[in-house]
């Protein structure tokens, strides 16, 4: 999917991301691997945990010439994060054809 232009009184903030969007992606297969005995992930169950663990997260959204000073997040924070979301999808799981 294209990321189409999003403009605010004509300045471009498309290009804003979550500094936690490469990490938390990384972190998702190792995480779930740890279920695959008891469930089977559909593509729907794993979109849901990514977008559910980035909400979990502290906000860490910049821009091209951003000044990050250390606040970033532990990789054990973000695994903790992810086993919530994928709790939260089990007992909620999301059926594109139900």
């Amino acid at each position: 999917m294209l990321k189409k232009t999003l403009k605010i009184r004509g300045v471009d903030v498309s290009k804003i991301a979550n500094r936690n969007e490469n990490r938390v992606a990384t972190l998702i297969p190792e995480i779930i691997e740890e279920y695959y005995e008891d469930y089977i992930f559909e593509d729907l169950d794993i979109q849901d945990i990514y977008a559910l663990t980035l909400n979990l997260l502290p906000a860490a959204y910049a821009q091209a010439g951003s000044i990050v000073l250390s606040d970033r997040i532990s990789d054990y924070e973000i695994r903790s994060r992810i086993r919530d979301a994928v709790e939260r999808v089990l007992d909620n799981p999301t059926r594109a054809n139900d």
